[in-house]
């Protein structure tokens, strides 16, 4: 198989995992419209034109850096400098997404109908590039927007941000921390924990409170995910090289 056409897998709401294989070199943007149960998306590592890197439950155009289809379960990588038209269509299962201050242009349509949304947390100081419909039929009136302190009135003044029910500032117990002195940034989400920031080969080590360990990485191409067996609201230590940082897990 080297293309997968529009609506290929329309409304497939028992559909939970897909890998893409080498082979494949056009997805068409509505492949995946609302696939409601989609969990998993991997692309197999030697696709030319498309990869799911830092396992992030998404296909990401490779050459633009474009995320074109994600699910419930994707955590957007820090590279990812735009989310491609409807690439979260139908998703009801997403209840919040965090979208990171690499992202500068977000298209029409990226979160349409996603209804289960609650939470969006945007890590940009400058507001991105949004299509006017990229919330379309979503109900951000009752949902709540995390940004940056200091860009809320930004985001405020600018639609369809300004549509969120309320906008309020990031803090660390959203799960988002900042660690000032590497600097890096870490996300958690589903059992992920990804960072982003630290120099290449950088060792990286999950643990509870307890000092169980979870899981370890090195730092490749500046981002590193782990995948954990913690559970929502638990809170956790990332030890990057010699530093650690505790974390809420979502």
């Amino acid at each position: 198989v080297t293309s997968i056409g529009g609506s290929a897998f329309y409304s497939c709401s028992s559909l939970t995992s897909i890998i893409i294989p080498n082979s494949v070199t056009s997805i068409d943007r509505s492949a995946f419209y609302s696939c409601s149960s989609l969990t998993s998306i991997k692309v197999e590592s030697e696709n030319s034109k498309y990869d799911s890197r830092n396992n992030c439950n998404a296909i990401i155009e490779t050459n633009t850096n474009t995320l074109i289809a994600g699910c419930m379960n994707t955590v957007i990588p820090g590279s990812v400098t735009s989310i491609g038209e409807s690439a979260f269509y139908g998703c009801s299962g997403l209840t919040s997404i965090t979208i990171p201050n690499s992202v500068t242009r977000i298209d029409w349509e990226a979160f349409r109908d996603c209804r289960g949304l609650t939470d969006v947390y945007s890590l940009a100081d400058n507001v991105p590039e949004t299509s006017s419909t990229a919330f379309n039929y979503t109900p951000i009136n009752s949902a709540t927007l995390h940004v940056p302190a200091e860009s809320i009135e930004l985001y405020k003044a600018k639609a369809p941000w300004s549509s969120f029910g309320s906008i309020v500032a990031l803090t660390d117990d959203d799960a988002v921390t900042e660690v000032k002195a590497l600097p890096v940034l870490i996300q958690t989400q589903g059992g992920f924990v990804t960072i982003q920031g630290a120099t290449d080969g950088t060792p990286i080590a999950i643990y509870d409170l307890g000092g169980k360990q979870y899981g370890t990485t090195i730092i490749d191409k500046g981002s590193a995910t782990i995948t954990t067996s913690l559970r929502p609201g638990s809170v956790a230590f990332v030890k990057i090289g010699e530093k650690s940082v505790k974390v809420l897990m979502k």
